[in-house]
């Protein structure tokens, strides 16, 4: 993992804090929960506003359908639970309930990937943003950062439609000033270089900033893209980035098949063909362990990122 500065606050406590200042503004914004009160801290929220925080019980597919329904009704739902969870589990009720029906629902997707960590291969999802952006009407994002959590989820009370977020629980790498702003749809350029570009997306991000250090030392001047939004994904930077650096390569907390390094090379095989490696979970479950025991399992550290750059120049 990273050893770049931390967020002094946890992502789940960042949020809860959001949706309370939401909250107290506007009574229509509610939150379900299936039993994971405690996880994103809406526990003590739910103890200032007990009618705006529901506490469902473990049934996933059920609170979907809930939230669907409270936004035919005019409310703003908003839907938590582990990414596992929220999506291989009500997968038909995402489908039905929310895009098939344009619902206005928000879902929470927390513990992504290997953050999960003591929780263990059941509750780890490698798979879930792949699964989401194949639906018709979703918009798919992963926070990388507090700054931005905070940022994105004031942006998704105003606006209407099914959007995926994902998010780890625990501390982030700060990446971002507090005034910083995001567009939904339009990638950040962290670092500019002119031979190798990195485009990472969530805990990814601060691995990419880390091995674009050590390939400097050698040489190596590398861009370095925060495409916080998978759908849609922002086609233009990706063609700007090949064109002008000539190497891709990929890095996410995810499956590599149908995730950030699918729909990159989804763009490059259409508009500007060009070579690129992809950082990620490779055809493998999760399992228990420490987050840097994981991140080396799995190679999805700084370290591996540069093996695969090194690979390109070759």
């Amino acid at each position: 993992m990273s050893k770049r500065e931390k967020d002094p606050q946890e992502m789940r406590k960042i949020y809860a804090e959001t949706m309370l200042n939401a909250m107290q503004n506007n009574p229509n914004i509610v939150q379900l929960e299936a039993d994971l009160m405690s996880c994103m801290t809406m526990d003590k929220v739910q103890k200032i506003l007990p009618n705006q925080v529901i506490n469902c019980g473990i049934m996933e597919a059920n609170v979907v359908g809930m939230a669907a329904g409270l936004s035919l009704a005019g409310m703003i739902p908003f839907v938590h639970s582990f990414t596992a969870f929220a999506s291989r589990r009500c997968f038909d009720q995402l489908f039905m309930a929310l895009d098939y029906q344009k619902a206005n629902v928000k879902v929470i997707a927390s513990d992504a990937g290997v953050t999960a960590v003591h929780n263990g291969g059941t509750h780890m999802s490698f798979e879930d943003m792949g699964i989401v952006r194949g639906l018709a009407h979703s918009t798919v994002l992963e926070v990388s950062d507090g700054t931005m959590m905070k940022a994105i989820i004031n942006q998704l009370m105003d606006l209407k439609g099914f959007y995926w977020v994902r998010t780890i629980r625990k501390q982030a790498v700060k990446l971002y000033a507090e005034d910083e702003q995001f567009t939904i749809g339009k990638a950040k350029r962290l670092r500019q270089g002119k031979d190798i570009t990195l485009i990472a997306n969530g805990i990814m991000v601060a691995e990419a900033l880390d091995a674009a250090d050590k390939l400097a030392e050698q040489g190596i001047e590398a861009t370095v893209v925060d495409m916080f939004t998978l759908k849609p994904l922002d086609v233009n930077c990706v063609i700007d980035c090949a064109k002008r650096t000539g190497k891709i390569i990929t890095c996410e907390n995810h499956s590599i098949t149908n995730g950030l390094g699918s729909a990159v090379a989804e763009v490059l095989a259409e508009h500007c063909p060009t070579p690129m490696r992809r950082v990620g979970i490779n055809n493998r479950y999760g399992q228990v362990g420490t987050l840097d025991f994981l991140m080396q399992e799995y190679g999805l550290t700084a370290e591996h990122i540069v093996q695969k750059a090194l690979e390109l120049f070759k």
